[in-house]
């Protein structure tokens, strides 16, 4: 099938994507039915009106309540002004803003090249991609943590340090995984950066403390270690290194933290190396690739924090292999071992997320290939007049007047030595038809959002 090359057929093309997106989009992911939304709704709503705990609330009819941090809790109070259906509606457009920005980051202005039909099919790939519209229709706050922490990026990798951080510690007092980004400046040497993300995430859940001091006890001293408020280990859903060993009947914590020691070797050294290389957008995407891993529990639509890989993989050149993990990724292929995940079949199939992660931890190209091109360029442009007026000074042997001259034809060609060096980066069931169950994301009697 060829593309179309008119503008007119181009806009039929889009528009009856838009509407099988729509359709699809209409009838499976949404029978989530916003429930982690309620949740956040209903605990703030029940704190805020009816004097309950934070940690208290259940959904009506569920054993699900609030599992953040009490500064998510604080962050989220202002939903209780108004109702349940307009709250969606902000935390729609909030989603949808934060989604802007997330690619503005990671694409910069390559996306001026491919006008409004490049932008029109990327999104609607974009609404088929399960770990995003999962994150739509759970009214999950995933993509806004990931904006929050990708302007960090933005700033180190752009030179405008001095706020590097607060998007990092910010995101880590709402929920607990981002706090591993802090790691990445730790090992990466940005100690200014750690200290503000830090300084910033306990300043923020001391403001908690202030706010809710007794659910903040409970949540840092019993809450926080009790993984099966979350939800249940192997349910098909949890896409973590503890979801693959739970699945095979492996819950002992020995396993566990070596498979985890070993992800954060990897991670470490190769974030180091993309740093080295003044790859910003590939040490982050390496480091929401561990996260996913190392966390206990990584619902499908935590998954959102693979989308700077495919970023990296597209600038590196490797159109197909991403779109063929896209692919994978919008399949919902999961969810074909939701029931029974033995056998071979079983190991690989159920585990399909994690196996993509680990790929891309271990393979993500690293580097910034046009900008090294771009500077092997410069620098020959640099040495041209060098060897030029070597060649006259050894001829003439007016070496002195004639290196002058070379300094000055060198250095104005550029930036020397700097040229190249640049400031920016190489810059829960959800797609299942099966009906949803009271707590979509796990079967788990004592899970929560």
């Amino acid at each position: 099938m060829r593309a179309p090359r008119t503008d007119r057929g181009r806009l039929l093309l889009v528009l009856a994507l838009v509407a099988a997106v729509a359709v699809f989009t209409a009838t499976v992911p949404l029978l989530r039915d916003w429930f982690d939304l309620r949740v956040y709704y209903g605990t703030v709503h029940s704190w805020l009106y009816d004097g309950g705990n934070i940690y208290e609330y259940r959904v009506p009819g569920t054993t699900y309540g609030f599992t953040y941090p009490p500064f998510a809790a604080v962050l989220m109070a202002p939903m209780a002004l108004f109702g349940l259906h307009v709250a969606i509606a902000l935390a729609l457009l909030l989603n949808l803003a934060a989604l802007v920005w997330v690619l503005r980051v990671l694409t910069g202005r390559a996306w001026h090249r491919y006008g409004w039909y490049g932008c029109a099919l990327a999104g609607c790939a974009l609404a088929m991609f399960e770990p995003l519209r999962d994150t739509f229709s759970f009214g999950q706050v995933n993509v806004l943590l990931l904006a929050l922490v990708l302007t960090d990026m933005w700033l180190l990798a752009t030179g405008r340090t001095r706020w590097a951080g607060v998007g990092i510690g910010l995101a880590a007092a709402i929920k607990l995984t981002p706090a591993v980004f802090i790691g990445l400046l730790l090992v990466t040497r940005r100690r200014r950066a750690a200290g503000v993300a830090t300084l910033v995430a306990a300043a923020a859940t001391g403001l908690a403390a202030l706010v809710a001091p007794g659910a903040s006890r409970f949540y840092w001293t019993e809450a926080m270690w009790d993984t099966t408020r979350v939800g249940r280990l192997d349910y098909v859903s949890n896409q973590s290194l503890q979801g693959v060993l739970a699945r095979l009947g492996e819950t002992g914590r020995p396993v566990w933290a070596v498979a985890v020691l070993a992800v954060l070797g990897v991670w470490v050294w190769r974030s180091r190396r993309a740093v080295a290389a003044g790859d910003w957008r590939a040490a982050f995407a390496l480091t929401g690739l561990t996260a996913c891993l190392i966390s206990p529990i990584t619902w499908v639509h935590h998954l959102v924090w693979l989308l700077p890989s495919f970023a990296v993989l597209v600038r590196a050149g490797h159109w197909r292999v991403a779109a063929t993990l896209y692919a994978l990724l919008c399949t919902s292929v999961v969810w074909l071992w939701f029931d029974d995940a033995s056998g071979i079949d079983g190991f690989l199939g159920s585990n399909s997320y994690t196996w993509i992660t680990l790929g891309l931890l271990l393979w993500l190209p690293l580097g910034q290939p046009a900008r090294m091109s771009s500077r092997r360029n410069a620098m020959a442009t640099v040495q041209a007049p060098r060897q030029a007026a070597s060649a006259i000074a050894a001829t003439s042997g007016q070496s002195g007047t004639v290196s002058g001259t070379a300094a000055i034809a060198a250095t104005g060609t550029g930036s020397g030595p700097d040229l190249g060096r640049s400031r920016s980066a190489s810059s829960e069931p959800t797609g299942s038809t099966r009906p949803a169950a009271p707590k979509p994301q796990s079967s788990s009697e004592r899970a929560s959002s």
